[in-house]
């Protein structure tokens, strides 16, 4: 295939490239004369010497790569929703764009972290590759593409939102709010509130996207899943992976840039895990899947804790194996609902493998291991009265409805098990907080 300038997106992004480049030219003169103490101030300032008109040069290149970096973002979005490789590409440079702006305004002390330096440099490398290769693959067009999108933009809204799995992400914020007040032993401030979930949320939310764009063809043979939005396609795949890089992309750059480098480290570890470890390679591999990939959901507790205290500590790993315990049951109440459906998607969960006797065992042995976890807390005098309390009431509760799947089976009561275990997880959280502070 030859290169050519025939797309008006070839052209956009030829543009950006260009500006982009003067923008890198005049950053590091900024730099080398060190004219932002002569013009200091966002995003305006008003120079004290010549050289700081540099400095108003640097803001007025910002804005036009911005404008030009969202001309050829909104022309992705509405012309290459289908293309696999130009449409996640565009995403990831705007991205990469928006960090390397992120990073570098957080550049205004001494005590700059080698973190941000470091994240700052590389992001520099990683936009030039993005940039340099969609300035190639858009050049391969044939021609412009159209918006092909039949629906509102409301519905479209709505996909993206269900994408994210809001009631999941919900529930991993609970425990990651849980981990950072347990840690910090008070209320945090609301500025670390605020980033810690914020970019906790775009994780878990970017990871689930990835998700349902990795199991797309799966969830076309689930009842429960066949009216997702990529198995539906009311988005393509190419939008699922765009929305789902973006996603966990902004998050790491919130945790790294506003709360600190251990919690994003361990951020974009539960991400990897979740979107690699468990989705791409355990989910159809082996009938522990659930038992391994538990790991993912686990972590987020401790990226609270890390972000509350910059360390771990053993209350923050026995935190961790509070929920890694709380997995399987949880989700096997569920396998056996959706028995039917696992079977046909060709996923192999325990009672489509082994039945659903072994299934309600299990079931039963791991929510008696639960809840021993949860005992080690106050036997290790890392908790207080209120959580004893909470944990041996709460855990009485689950442990009576895991007996009843063991012992009656059929749905009904697998599902009460399943909605009760979500509430389980968010009352032992909340008294894990209130003992905390109290």
């Amino acid at each position: 295939m030859k290169y050519s300038l025939r797309t008006s997106f070839a052209r956009h992004t030829l543009l950006l490239l260009v500006v982009v480049f003067v923008l890198t030219v005049v950053g590091r003169l900024v730099a080398i004369t060190n004219a932002m103490s002569f013009c200091s101030g966002w995003p305006f300032c008003i120079p004290t010497a010549p050289v700081g008109y540099l400095m108003l040069l640097h803001f007025a290149m910002v804005g036009l790569a911005s404008l030009v970096m969202l001309a050829v973002w909104r022309k992705a979005w509405r012309e290459q929703r289908h293309h696999k490789v130009l449409l996640p590409l565009t995403t990831i440079t705007g991205v990469l764009f928006l960090g390397q702006s992120l990073v570098g305004a957080l550049n205004t002390t001494a005590h700059y972290p080698l973190h941000l330096l470091v994240l700052h440099s590389l992001t520099a490398v990683a936009l030039w590759i993005s940039l340099a290769m969609l300035v190639f693959i858009s050049g391969m067009l044939k021609e412009d593409g159209v918006s092909d999108y039949q629906g509102t933009f409301k519905q479209r809204v709505k996909d993206f939102f269900i994408l994210s799995k809001p009631i999941i992400v919900l529930l991993l914020l609970v425990t990651t709010y849980g981990g950072l007040v347990a840690g910090g032993k008070a209320w945090p401030s609301a500025s670390l509130t605020f980033w810690t979930l914020f970019g906790g949320a775009l994780a878990a939310a970017g990871s689930s996207a990835l998700n349902q764009y990795i199991d797309r063809e799966l969830d076309k043979n689930m009842q429960r899943t066949s009216k997702r939005p990529l198995a539906d396609g009311r988005l393509t795949p190419a939008e699922g992976l765009s929305y789902g890089l973006a996603l966990c992309l902004v998050s790491y750059y919130v945790m790294a840039g506003y709360v600190n480098l251990l919690a994003a480290l361990l951020s974009l570890t539960g991400i990897f895990y979740y979107v690699f470890f468990y989705s791409v390679w355990l989910k159809k591999a082996t009938v522990q899947n659930i038992v391994i990939g538990g790991g993912a959901g686990a972590i987020p507790p401790m990226v609270g804790w890390a972000a509350a205290t910059g360390e771990l500590t053993l209350a923050a790993w026995i935190l961790f194996a509070i929920i890694f315990m709380w997995t399987p049951p949880h989700f096997w109440a569920l396998a056996i609902v959706r028995k039917n459906d696992y079977a046909r998607a060709g996923v192999p969960m325990l009672p489509v493998v082994e039945g659903e006797e072994k299934t309600r065992k299990q079931i039963l042995i791991y929510t008696i291991e639960l809840i021993a976890v949860t005992l080690l807390l106050p036997i290790l005098n890392l908790a207080g009265t209120i959580y004893l309390v909470s944990a041996i009431v709460l855990g009485a509760l689950l442990f009576y409805a895991a007996w009843k799947v063991f012992r009656v089976g059929g749905n009904k009561v697998a599902w009460m098990m399943y909605r009760w275990s979500s509430m389980y997880l968010a009352f032992i959280f909340l008294a894990l907080m209130l003992d905390a502070v109290l």
